[in-house]
């Protein structure tokens, strides 16, 4: 038996073959769990619809999360087909690339308010969504990175959206808890990925990470993956409000 056996769970942000959120999406699968997944536009439409074919899914939803009412229409149709959910993956950021580009202190007004949106704020409202369809408890997580607590070269904007989704997942765990509805983050080290083409440096940011770590390497879709297919399991029962760090240890480097 997997384990995530019987368990069914919705995905948010599988862009490509090479998003951190396909290969999550991999191990749940591998584990047995069902899975349903969301769509930005037509063009990414095309990309996930095979992905999630190939993964079994019959449940495939066009979603902005800049939008309270299409985030509360995916849960909708998720109670409309399953009835109840035990897992949602938050794996969803966007800033504009001139406030990536530029200085931290030459950010929009309109970009800081749309990263903070998008990258933070819709772990809030896909929560919000997703609590009554978790009547028995439940398993959320979201993606964040190193950029949340020290400043990285070239994160800018990202980094300080960053901060507030982790703090959010707190403030989430620490309300949700008497509910059985568990909220995690996973930090992941660098990745190539389409939301890294938009970071500066980044192959730069690569290198170091493969100079300092102490595994003396980056990590890979399939390390994430398994990061948080424990959390988003019942081996994780007891944890919550955790920011878990899967940066072949870059974090701790002390070079």
């Amino acid at each position: 038996m997997g384990l995530m056996d019987g368990k069914r769970g919705v995905i948010f942000g599988v862009a490509n073959d090479k998003s951190i959120a396909w290969g999550v999406a991999q191990q749940l699968r591998a584990e047995g769990a069902e899975l349903a997944f969301t769509f930005l536009n037509e063009s990414l439409e095309k990309r996930v619809r095979p992905l999630a074919a190939s993964l079994d899914s019959k449940i495939i939803l066009p979603c902005d999360v800049g939008s309270d009412e299409e985030i509360q229409s995916v849960f909708d149709e998720l109670e409309k087909e399953w009835g109840t959910i035990d897992f949602v993956v938050h794996a969803v950021a966007f800033a504009n690339r001139d406030d990536l580009k530029n200085p931290f202190s030459q950010t929009s007004r309109e970009g800081f308010s749309l990263a903070m949106d998008i990258s933070a704020y819709s772990l809030v409202a896909m929560t919000r969504s997703a609590m009554p369809l978790m009547s028995k408890g439940g398993s959320i997580v979201t993606m964040s990175y190193l950029g949340a607590v020290m400043a990285v070269p070239g994160y800018n904007v990202m980094g300080v959206a960053k901060a507030a989704l982790e703090s959010s997942v707190r403030y989430l765990a620490a309300e949700l808890g008497e509910k059985n509805i568990r909220v995690n983050a996973v930090s992941a080290g660098p990745i190539k990925t389409l939301a890294a083409s938009g970071v500066g440096n980044f192959k730069e940011k690569l290198h170091i990470m493969e100079q300092r770590s102490p595994m003396k390497r980056t990590i890979s879709q399939e390390e994430v993956g398994k990061a948080s297919l424990y959390l988003l399991s019942d081996l994780a029962s007891g944890v919550t409000g955790e920011i878990h760090y899967v940066d072949a240890g870059f974090n701790i480097s002390a070079e």
